[in-house]
C-alpha cells in the first residue's frame, strides 16, 4: 500500500483520490478552502441557492465510471436527467433558436429560423463526429507525453487522418464554410468559450465540442451541480480518503529527483505519490520552490475569465430555460475586446443559468435564481470595478431589452464573482477558467503533461494541465494519471 497526497479537492483531484483509494493506496487531500469542488462549489443567500461555477453537465458517464471502479451502483449516490432542450439562444432582432438536444429537431428549429439548411446542421454534426471520432482516444483519452501513448493501432489510424481533424483554419473560418447566416455561425462559434478561447483565432478542431453537447446530451443533476461533488467526496470517504480543509500545502517536498511529501503549516506530511489538482502555475510557483519550472508553458496566453452576477430575482420568465444565451450582435468585436484590448465590450454575449427551472427548490416561489455571466479577460492588472460597473449597467440593460422587464427592479439579492477572486477562491492564476487558452493549432500539446519528467511519482490533473478545463477533461485528466501511476 502506498501513501498518496492529492493537493486541491477539486473535481479532478477527488476523482484522483478515488482512483487511488481502489487500487488500495492510503489517500489524503489537502483542501486550502473549507469545503470540497473548487469551481465546482455551491452557496446561498435569501432562500435562492446556487452553484457557484460550472452549471453545465455533460458526459455523465465520466462521473459513473468512478462509482462502478468502486463496485457501486452509481444512482444510489447520484442520479441526473437528460435536457429535452440544451439551452435557448436569443438574438437582438427578436430570433429566439431553441436548441434541441436532438439533432434532427435542432436540424429543423436552425433551418426554421434561419437562411441556413437542415441539411447544412446535420452535414455539419457529421463533420464534428468526425473529429470526435479521429481525436478522442489521442487527445482526450491518453497522455501525449508519452511515447507509449501512439504505439498502437487505433493511436495510427488517427494520426493518418489527422488532416480531417481541421487543425488549420480557425473555427470561424469553417463554420463560414458551413453556414451562412451570421446567426448560425455565431451559434457555433460560440463552442470555442467552453474552454475558454477565442473562435476567431482557435482551431477548427474545437469544432468537436458540438459533438459532445449533441450526441451525448445535456443533464441536470438532481441537487444541481453541486451534487456531483458532494456524491464523489461521499464516494471518496467510504472508500477511506481522509480530506483535509483550511489546510493549505505551503511545499511540495523533493528529495534527489523523488517525492518525499507536503509541508504544512504545521509540520510534514510523507507520502510517495502526490498529486496536484492545483493550477499548474501556482504549483510551480508557491510549492515547488527549488525545482526548475517549465517557463514555456508557464508564460502562455492564459484563457479567458468570468465575471458573474449571482442575482435572486422576483419574478418567474417562462420564455428562459435552464441555460439561455443572450448573444451579442458584433460577436467577433467582443472577442477583440477579450483578447486584443484586455477589456469587455459595451454588447458582451450574456448567459444566465436558472437550475430553479428544473429544482423549484432553489428559488423561492414565484422566484427565479440567475447565474448571469459573460467572459472576460483573464486579471492583468486592469481596473475591475470600473469594468464591473459598467459591465453590470450594459447587462441589465440587455436582458431588459430582450425580455421586456426592467430586471434591476426585480433582483432582490446579488453577489459577483470576478477574475481576482476566482484567483483567490480557486488559485487560477489570473482567473483564468481552463488554464492556457486554446488560441492555436498546436494547443493540445503544448498544455502540461499529466506527470513531471524531472520528479518521480510527481502527477499533475485539473483543467489547467492535459486535456484541458471543464469538468469532462477534469475527470479524464484523473483517469490519464491512474493509468501512469499503474
Amino acid at each position: 500500500m502506498a501513501k498518496v497526497i492529492v493537493i486541491g479537492a477539486g473535481i479532478a483531484g477527488i476523482a484522483s483520490a478515488i482512483r487511488m483509494a481502489v487500487k488500495g493506496h492510503a489517500v489524503q487531500v489537502y483542501e486550502a478552502n473549507s469545503y470540497p469542488g473548487g469551481k465546482l462549489s455551491s452557496f446561498s443567500m435569501h432562500n435562492f441557492r446556487f452553484d457557484a461555477g460550472p452549471s453545465l453537465f455533460t458526459m455523465p458517464q465520466y462521473v459513473d465510471e468512478l462509482f462502478e471502479l468502486a463496485g457501486k451502483n452509481p444512482r444510489d449516490y447520484f442520479n441526473y436527467t437528460k435536457l429535452d432542450t440544451v439551452c435557448n439562444y436569443f438574438y437582438e432582432d427578436g430570433t429566439r433558436i431553441k436548441a434541441w438536444s436532438d439533432p434532427e429537431k435542432l436540424a429543423h428549429e436552425i433551418a426554421a429560423k434561419t437562411k441556413d439548411t437542415a441539411d447544412s446542421v446535420r452535414g455539419f454534426l457529421k463533420y464534428s463526429s468526425r473529429i470526435y471520432d479521429i481525436t478522442h482516444r489521442i487527445f482526450l483519452e491518453s497522455s501525449l507525453h508519452r511515447i507509449s501513448s501512439y504505439l498502437n493501432w487505433q493511436t495510427l489510424k488517427s494520426i493518418l487522418r489527422f488532416p480531417k481533424i481541421d487543425a488549420f483554419r480557425s473555427m470561424h473560418e469553417a463554420n463560414s464554410d458551413f453556414f451562412k447566416d451570421d446567426k448560425t455561425i455565431r451559434f457555433f462559434n460560440r463552442y470555442a468559450t467552453y474552454n475558454g478561447s477565442n473562435p476567431y483565432k482557435a482551431p477548427a478542431t474545437l469544432n468537436v465540442i458540438p459533438h459532445l453537447e449533441q450526441s451525448f446530451g445535456a443533464y441536470f443533476p438532481e441537487g444541481g451541480m453541486y451534487a456531483i461533488t458532494q456524491s464523489l467526496v461521499k464516494l471518496a470517504q467510504e472508500l477511506g480518503v481522509v480530506f483535509h480543509y483550511n489546510s493549505p500545502v505551503e511545499e511540495i517536498l523533493v528529495e534527489k529527483n523523488h517525492i518525499k511529501g507536503i509541508k504544512l503549516k504545521n509540520g510534514t506530511e510523507l507520502a510517495d505519490f502526490v498529486i496536484s489538482n492545483m493550477d499548474v502555475w501556482f504549483t510551480y510557483r508557491q510549492l515547488l520552490k527549488n525545482q526548475q519550472a517549465p517557463q514555456r508553458i508557464l508564460h502562455q496566453e492564459r484563457s479567458s475569465s468570468a465575471l458573474i452576477f449571482y442575482w435572486g430575482i422576483n419574478a418567474v420568465f417562462a420564455e428562459l430555460d435552464v441555460h439561455n444565451i443572450f448573444f451579442s450582435e458584433d460577436y467577433q468585436r467582443e472577442f477583440d475586446a477579450i483578447w486584443a484590448d484586455k477589456k469587455i465590450d459595451v454588447d458582451p454575449t450574456v448567459y444566465v443559468h436558472i437550475s430553479s427551472k428544473c429544482q423549484s427548490e432553489d428559488a423561492p416561489q414565484g422566484g427565479e435564481n440567475w447565474f448571469v455571466m459573460i467572459n472576460v479577460p483573464a486579471n492583468e492588472g486592469q481596473d475591475w470595478d470600473l469594468l464591473i460597473a459598467e459591465a453590470r449597467k450594459n447587462i441589465l440593460e440587455k436582458l431588459s431589452r430582450n425580455l421586456g422587464k426592467q430586471i434591476a427592479d426585480l433582483i432582490v439579492c446579488e453577489e459577483v464573482l470576478d477574475p481576482r477572486s476566482i484567483e483567490r477562491k480557486t488559485s487560477s492564476y489570473q482567473g483564468s477558467l481552463y488554464g492556457s487558452s486554446s488560441n492555436n493549432q498546436f494547443a493540445a500539446f503544448l498544455r502540461h503533461a499529466n506527470f513531471s519528467s524531472k520528479i518521480k511519482n510527481l502527477y499533475f490533473v485539473g483543467g489547467s494541465v492535459h486535456p484541458g478545463g471543464g469538468i469532462p477533461l477534469a475527470l479524464l485528466s484523473a483517469r490519464i494519471v491512474d493509468e501512469l501511476s499503474t
